[in-house]
């Protein structure tokens, strides 16, 4: 995976809730090989374009690592929350993060983010996607989560590069920041 990004405050495994209930707030989250949390400006561009409150909906994170994504969509209100973290240690300090705030809207699920799509039947408003880097196959993602949209939903996808939408897709937006490309998608 290339370089670790960490939020504004300039150190590594620690990342701060940027809006919301919780605005402001530092995690901490474990030094894991790939762990890179969605840098602070993406974030906040982001949750622009979603809209800074996400009351009702349903979120998806699945690849949840520091957590920033899906821990951010919780404090801005999000109806329910589900973190997908495969890593043990990771999904436990997700846990812990998540009790200390209280966020009663917010689940971790330890497994796959694969299998989990796989066999979980709910359908999702945003689903965030930001797998490690090295592994990502963003067109074949794009196909598995395509089952799990609930009507009008939108896909934010982070890659090392600018992706084309796939077919049936279209890319509503787009940044590049850093080593970060983002992309807010949606099936039209």
């Amino acid at each position: 995976m290339s370089g670790r990004h960490a939020g504004s405050s300039g150190q590594t495994n620690r990342v701060r809730i940027i809006g919301g209930t919780h605005r402001s707030r530092v995690l901490k989250f474990p030094d894991r090989p790939g762990l890179r949390p969605t840098p602070d400006r993406v974030r906040e561009t982001l949750f622009n374009w979603l809209g800074q409150d996400l009351p009702g909906l349903a979120c998806l994170d699945l690849f949840a690592g520091s957590g920033a994504l899906g821990i951010e969509a919780a404090s801005r209100g999000a109806a329910s929350v589900v973190l997908v973290e495969r890593d043990p240690v990771v999904a436990d300090a997700l846990r812990d993060n998540i009790a200390l705030l209280r966020l009663d809207n917010a689940s971790v699920v330890r497994g796959d983010a694969l299998e989990f799509l796989r066999l979980d039947r709910h359908a999702f408003d945003v689903v965030f996607i930001d797998p490690p880097f090295a592994e990502a196959d963003h067109a074949a993602l794009l196909a598995k989560v395509a089952d799990r949209l609930a009507p009008g939903a939108r896909v934010y996808v982070e890659s090392p590069r600018a992706l084309d939408a796939p077919e049936g897709w279209s890319v509503q937006r787009r940044l590049h920041a850093g080593l970060v490309h983002a992309h807010l998608m949606q099936i039209p």
